[in-house]
């Protein structure tokens, strides 16, 4: 099968070298002030130097801004001088509006100066909230081999409502993959509280129906909280309207879709919860299938809709097969046209390639298709069970888990534990 041409990264620009851009200014002042010079009397080209200024703040700082402003006035006072015209109303006026232009120009400059340094800062600080937030999946845990990639909605803050998480437990793994409903820094709180919740008790629940329940609990829980401090503040004297009606509308359609997964290390199945959330796909060398669940759940944070108990589902997943998890910022993704991103059909282009791989070609892909932005946040997962070579030594034996106890030289070392 031919591989299709894969558009490029939209969001790569090409810009010239800044030492490149600083020599055109200069060659720029001194070709107007020669041709100047050179003309007619009655034509004057001098304040066309104002030019050279406004395009140096256009990729330079305020000081070389401020610079190059200074050698412009100064460019101008040799073209008066070399016309017997600088102690003329019309060349002072020239000069007076040159400085002053200059001057608004280099001001201008500080701010984005000051802009952009305040923005490097709130990037920095996303980062770091992104990196405690939603932590880097290991390159391996366990039989398994993960591979992650997320895109923000919002470029500048780099971190949105899509999120992402593993947990060892005594027989296997557990993932999440969820969504909070809306994107951006908007939903951090509802994406901190539930990977808080999952990584506190991924361990504890023996079954994967007493984990879905205990994190929509969770989640519905601080939604009753919001419901009430947004109750509270209709109550006070003055509450803001803007503060009230942005409360009363994310506590009333405030909600996560999630899939909760369990991947035993000795096995050839995986087990599923899906709480509205768009299905995964099982990739295998002969194609692509959609892992649909059956019976799928109401999300997370609208626990009175679900059933009185959880159903799994269970599908088949064996050494070499991989699982693509991912969010609804993935598949309505729209190009220039509408239409959605066809994630089944791109994703069959590299099902050779190796995860990590894998998932940068359709990074890139998706980014291409929607012409270098999405319009709402996306994470992808990548799930492959490695071949079977003595999976077991992978589980921990339970006791490695407590605090080990002391040992005399009275008692016998008790045997090693080869399960």
């Amino acid at each position: 099968m031919p591989l299709r041409q894969r558009p490029r990264d939209h969001r790569r620009t090409w810009l010239p070298d800044r030492r490149v851009l600083t020599a055109l200014v200069l060659v720029l002042i001194v070709l107007i002030t020669v041709v100047d010079i050179l003309s007619p009397p009655h034509i004057h080209l001098g304040p066309l130097l104002i030019v050279a200024p406004a395009l140096t703040a256009s990729f330079a700082g305020a000081r070389g801004t401020a610079a190059v402003a200074l050698l412009a006035i100064a460019a101008l006072t040799v073209i008066g001088v070399a016309r017997d015209g600088l102690t003329t109303a019309n060349h002072q006026t020239q000069l007076g509006a040159q400085l002053v232009v200059s001057v608004l120009i280099v001001g201008l400059r500080v701010l984005r100066d000051r802009h952009e340094r305040e923005l490097a800062r709130v990037r920095t600080v996303s980062e770091a909230a992104q990196r405690v937030l939603l932590r880097p999946l290991p390159e391996q845990i366990g039989p398994l081999h993960l591979a992650s990639v997320y895109l923000a909605a919002e470029a500048e803050a780099q971190v949105g409502g899509d999120l992402y998480a593993a947990a060892r437990t005594a027989t296997g793994t557990r993932l999440l993959v969820g969504d909070v409903r809306g994107k951006g820094l908007s939903s951090l709180g509802d994406a901190a509280l539930l990977l808080g919740a999952f990584r506190a008790a991924a361990h504890l629940h023996a079954e994967l129906p007493e984990l879905a329940a205990y994190l929509d609990g969770s989640v519905s829980w601080d939604l009753a909280q919001l419901a009430e401090q947004s109750r509270q503040a209709r109550l006070l004297p003055s509450p803001s309207p803007e503060v009230v009606g942005a409360s009363s509308e994310d506590t009333g359609e405030s909600f996560i879709t999630a899939v909760l997964l369990d991947i035993p290390d000795d096995g050839t199945e995986v087990s599923l919860i899906d709480c509205g959330h768009p299905p995964p796909l099982l990739l295998r060398p002969d194609g692509v299938t959609t892992v649909a669940a059956r019976r799928p759940a109401p999300p997370l944070g609208l626990g009175e809709l679900a059933p009185t108990r959880y159903e799994v589902e269970v599908f088949p997943f064996v050494p070499g097969d991989r699982l693509l998890i991912y969010t609804d910022g993935v598949i309505e993704a729209r190009n220039a046209q509408r239409r959605f991103y066809p994630l089944e059909e791109r994703v069959t282009a590299w099902l050779g390639d190796r995860p990590a791989a894998l998932l940068q070609h359709l990074r890139r892909d998706l980014l291409g298709y929607v012409g270098g932005h999405l319009d709402d946040d996306a994470a992808i997962v990548l799930v492959e069970r490695l071949p079977d070579d003595g999976a077991s030594r992978f589980r921990l034996p339970l006791r490695t888990r407590t605090q080990p106890q002391p040992q005399t030289q009275a008692q016998p070392r008790p045997p090693a534990d080869t399960g």
